[in-house]
């Protein structure tokens, strides 16, 4: 379907970068959001997190207050068994003074030994540490340990068990205790950890110059911390999930009335509100806007705003029916009169004998009677069409339509290449078959009259998977409450006019769905246009459930038509 040109049409100024147009409205790019927490979430989060901080705070603060006042009093009971032990030659000597430097008492007890005693420990005073009476060797306490040291050599070591016994420590324990006591000076003590447990061990000289090693236990300070931390990381776990409980319900509980007035912002910012009667009967509750908190405010605000809006969408609705019924009533009465006007000068032409100057001027009213009355059924058409008037509407083969369309547009614009891709298969719409032919005409003129001779002009029809549009079919600012056709999501039939043409100027992409937009700036009509033929394509491809869309840049402009397929 090639035909050469023969001579060149107006041309379409170059479109220096893409443009993509829906149903007359430009698409910006879809930029990805980012996924953020709700504010009741947000709140939550904040409140365990504060919880759970401070519990970790409290704990830390008692373990180290606790082990201190522990280590504390473990170090002064040690201090006081050293002292003892310094004090008497020995672990477990009597408290009475010694009768003589070889260490040995005038009752028959030996100093410096740990395992044996006279009669003379009978009468000895443990102190306040020792335990029990007659003890000699470690103090009386559970696991109190004792060593003795001379020139850095064990000479006794021993410790008492919870049997009140006394055991001798193993070499490796007493190897342990003397390398440790070895670096000790005397009141300071240091750890040390032995087969039978972790120790804090002090020094201390006696009369004789030995030195003696005292230690205690470490095990209860430790099992104290550990049951005391198990306690508190317990309770702080049990604090912290009874918080998040607690405050998700009060914070559920707290942001309700803005949780209202959020979803009825969200049903008013989905209704259609660029054309049409539109009603905005959502409105926040009284007991929410007139409450005095924050998101009553909010409400009020938002109901004063619906009002405002409310208010201009009416007299906005006002104002497009004034015009509506002005253009179709002029429409219809300007009928008459161009009817008449062709009339007369079909019967001049006929019964008088003109010049050749008067045929002109016939010729020149007679076309411009034909394009005005071209002009007011235009308006017509899309005076009912806002009104949401529905046509008798039949299953139509797109495919014959744009058959019969491309065979007239080869015929009247043969200066243009035209390529033709139908499917044999029908593409089968719910329409009016005449505005539907109305729609392809006007997309292949608009096609020849806006670009220059040799254009390529591609006619492709397709089926695809989608919808049509977002818009239900008849819901035109007379708010008709027709139903899309059967198949309105799903499949659909697509036709798209591709021409290779220099593209459109971003000024006009941008409004070339708009009612009287023409690429003429001087709106002279030299080009044969009325700037409604676009238009109109929009609204019957809305009127039937459809959609147009426009892409454009140098060397590619295409028109790409939407209307969803019967439903087989």
């Amino acid at each position: 379907m090639t035909r050469d040109s023969r001579d060149s049409r107006p041309s379409r100024p170059h479109l220096p970068a893409r443009t993509a147009l829906s149903s007359g409205a430009s698409a910006p790019a879809a930029t990805p959001r980012r996924h953020r927490l709700s504010l009741r979430a947000t709140l939550v989060i904040l409140l365990v997190s504060t919880v759970a901080v401070l519990c970790l705070l409290v704990g830390a603060v008692t373990h180290v207050s606790v082990r201190g006042q522990l280590e504390g009093q473990l170090d002064a009971q040690l201090t006081r068994a050293a002292h003892r032990a310094g004090g008497t030659g020995g672990p477990g000597a009597p408290d009475g003074p010694t009768n003589g430097e070889d260490g040995s008492s005038g009752t028959g007890s030996t100093s410096g030994t740990t395992g044996t005693s006279g009669t003379g420990a009978d009468e000895a005073d443990g102190g306040d540490d020792s335990g029990d009476d007659g003890a000699t060797g470690p103090g009386g306490g559970e696991f109190e340990l004792a060593a003795i040291l001379v020139d850095g050599r064990v000479v006794s070591a021993a410790w008492r068990d919870t049997d009140g016994q006394v055991e001798q420590l193993g070499a490796s324990d007493s190897t342990e205790v003397a390398d440790v006591a070895k670096g000790l000076d005397s009141d300071e003590h240091a750890d040390v950890k032995l087969s039978i447990g972790q120790y804090r061990v002090m020094t201390a000289t006696d009369a004789s110059g030995a030195v003696i090693v005292t230690g205690l236990p470490l095990t209860q300070v430790h099992s104290t911390l550990t049951r005391m931390d198990i306690t508190l990381v317990t309770a702080g776990l049990l604090a912290t999930a009874l918080c998040g409980v607690a405050g998700s319900l009060i914070v559920r509980r707290t942001l309700r009335p803005l949780e209202e007035v959020s979803a009825v912002a969200g049903r008013v910012a989905d209704m259609p509100l660029s054309h049409g009667d539109v009603a905005l009967g959502d409105r926040v509750d009284e007991r929410i806007s007139h409450s005095g908190t924050e998101a009553g405010e909010v409400g009020r605000a938002l109901n004063l705003l619906l009002d405002n809006v409310e208010g201009a969408l009416e007299t906005r609705q006002h104002s497009e029916e004034s015009m509506r019924r002005f253009i179709a009533d002029a429409s219809h009465e300007l009928r008459t009169p161009l009817t008449a006007i062709r009339g007369y000068s079909e019967m001049l032409r006929m019964t008088e004998d003109l010049s050749d100057r008067g045929e002109q001027s016939v010729d020149r009213m007679d076309a411009q009677s034909r394009r005005m009355t071209s002009l007011v059924e235009d308006l017509l058409l899309l005076a009912r069409l806002d009104e949401g008037a529905r046509d008798e509407r039949t299953e139509t083969d797109l495919g014959e339509l744009v058959l019969d369309a491309a065979m007239d547009a080869r015929v009247t614009a043969s200066e243009h290449r035209w390529v033709l891709e139908v499917p044999e298969e029908p593409v089968t719409v719910l329409g009016n078959p005449r505005q539907l032919s109305q729609v392809i005409v006007n997309l292949l003129s608009n096609a020849r009259k806006h670009t220059p001779a040799d254009t390529t002009v591609t006619v492709r029809l397709r089926s695809g998977s989608g919808s049509g549009s977002g818009s239900e079919p008849g819901s035109g600012s007379g708010g008709s409450d027709s139903a899309a056709p059967s198949g309105s999501v799903g499949r659909v039939g697509i036709l798209e006019v591709i021409d290779d043409g220099p593209g459109i100027e971003p000024e006009i992409a941008g409004r070339v769905f708009e009612r009287f937009t023409r690429a003429d700036a001087a709106r002279s009509g030299g080009d044969g246009t009325t700037g409604l033929g676009l238009p109109i394509v929009k609204a019957i491809a809305e009127a039937h459930g459809g959609s147009i869309t426009l892409e454009s840049e140098p060397g590619r402009t295409a028109f790409i038509l939407r209307l969803p397929l019967v439903a087989r």
